[in-house]
């Protein structure tokens, strides 16, 4: 065998690789400790209040310029796989919901949205655009493959305990950490050295900090008051504000700089936010990035709430994690393939309105769920009850891989190619904010509302995207006219 025709110097092969690698952590995150929290009688707004500590991947846009300049993602990988590890022993030798362990989490996240960073960046560098349904269907099945696999450290949790559990997890990133290092060299890209990059890029975050500490101090002072008794709500909307207004002075500040472009031929120069600076002022960008933020937020409000749904009903761990993370995710896996599929076949913005729908419906099967099985401690579950959770699980998991092709085909399509990492990191970050948002508000919806009705909210909380429609057609529009990419 030739290296060229080598397994291991294909790119859909990487694709699988490196993406299995991104879902893991993921799969930590929001299967794993969302479980383990609520077994160790964690309020569901404490468990709301969890996704906020992964903000990180909301933010990540504001060091991913580092990635790009800097290059060398695979070492970018590998050191915060390591990173993980270390953090995931950290919370085993912990118990409880502690500050050490709420710490540990946030790193964790940091450490995580920086590695997703660095892997989208390699491959969009990596992919011709020609390929992008089928990349992404796969992208998608072996993200999910890698956070089924975090369900069967929530199942193995029940035969070696929550610590050897989470020791698993660590040397298992690690591992992963290493094998991407194996991945084919980064393309060769000539950067023009610019002066104090480093400097001025900690110089900024550490002024987004510190604005972010004051207006988290000020934020609860002024809220502490005026919500009397709800310390969870009040710390989250402290936390929210302090992320979210510097991160959106910074993105208004970047929309006004002016662009630096590259000279034909010349090296390919990457100024402070450059990329940023320049997809930011593309016409219709301000339409889709509200596009970017609404298109999955029936799914990521409804996703919190699963699987406390699923303990409250009275199911057991190993349940859980046979039933709604592995089975769910093979299915996913299974949707994120019939999903690229369909894109190549009829188009982003077809299939982005089509698959839409049907992750919507989706949402119905829970609210039927819901509104008939009793809650733990209302009496044994019927055969009949278990069926139709089983077949609420299927079907969400299914339609959320056939949503997520499409949405993905979309990213990965309008990004700059020498700016992969800066721009897919800010797109991906606005579907982050979503993510967590909608995570923290999770816990008080399903706690005030109960569970049928918030997962009926959740089913309308798919239709804002599609207003947007129109000027996602012109964006792919004009990306297929200047970069000759398929519609």
């Amino acid at each position: 065998m030739t290296e060229k025709s080598s397994l291991l110097r294909q790119p859909l092969f990487w694709v699988g690789v490196l993406y299995f690698a991104q879902g893991f952590p993921f799969g930590i995150f929001y299967d794993v400790l969302p479980v383990y929290f609520r077994r160790m009688g964690v309020d569901l707004r404490e468990i709301g209040f969890l996704s906020l500590l992964g903000l990180a991947w909301t933010i990540k846009f504001l060091w991913a310029p580092a990635v790009d300049y800097y290059r060398h993602h695979r070492r970018w990988m590998l050191a915060v796989d390591l990173g993980m590890g270390a953090l995931l022993l950290v919370i085993a030798a912990e118990a409880g919901f502690s500050p050490t362990v709420q710490i540990a989490i946030a790193l964790f996240a940091l450490l995580s949205a920086t590695n997703d960073i660095a892997i989208d960046g390699y491959t969009v560098e990596l992919l011709d655009r020609s390929t992008l349904g089928v990349a992404n269907g796969l992208r998608n099945g072996m993200y999910r493959v890698g956070i089924l696999v975090a369900g069967t450290i929530l199942m193995a949790s029940a035969y070696i305990t929550w610590p050897m559990a989470y020791t698993l997890a660590a040397v298992l990133i690690a591992v992963l950490g290493l094998i991407c290092l194996a991945a084919p060299r980064e393309r060769p890209q000539t950067v023009t050295p610019q002066r104090f990059f480093l400097a001025r890029l900690l110089l900024a975050a550490v002024a987004l900090a510190a604005a972010g500490w004051a207006l988290d101090t000020f934020l609860m002072y002024v809220l502490t008051p005026l919500l009397p008794g709800r310390a969870s709500l009040t710390k989250g909307l402290a936390i929210v504000g302090s992320v979210l207004l510097p991160a959106l002075v910074a993105v208004l500040v970047l929309r006004r700089a002016p662009v630096e472009r590259d000279t034909p031929g010349a090296p390919t120069v990457v100024p402070l936010f450059g990329a940023l600076i320049e997809m930011l002022k593309r016409p219709q960008i301000v339409p889709v990035m509200l596009f970017v933020l609404t298109y999955k937020l029936g799914d990521v409000a409804l996703g919190p709430m699963i699987k406390p749904f699923w303990v409250d009903a009275g199911f057991t761990d190993l349940e859980i994690g046979a039933i709604s993370v592995n089975i769910g995710l093979g299915l996913s896996i299974l949707g994120g393939l019939v999903g690229g599929w369909i894109v190549d076949r009829v188009g982003i913005f077809r299939a982005l309105w089509i698959l839409g729908l049907f992750q919507a419906l989706a949402n119905l099967g829970y609210v039927w769920a819901a509104s008939v099985i009793p809650l733990a401690g209302g009496g044994e579950l019927s055969a009949s009850h278990r069926v139709l959770i089983y077949f609420a699980s299927a079907n969400e998991s299914f339609s959320l891989g056939l949503g997520s092709a499409a949405f993905l085909a979309f990213l990965m399509s309008i990004v700059n190619q020498k700016f992969a990492a800066a721009e897919y990191a800010l797109l991906s970050s606005l579907f982050a904010l979503t993510r967590h948002l909608a995570g923290f508000a999770s816990g008080f919806g399903a706690q005030e509302l109960g569970y049928a009705p918030y997962f009926l909210l959740t089913f309308f909380l798919h239709f804002p995207a599609y207003l947007l429609l129109p000027w996602v057609r012109k964006m792919l529009a004009n990306v297929q006219q200047n970069n000759g990419a398929r519609k």
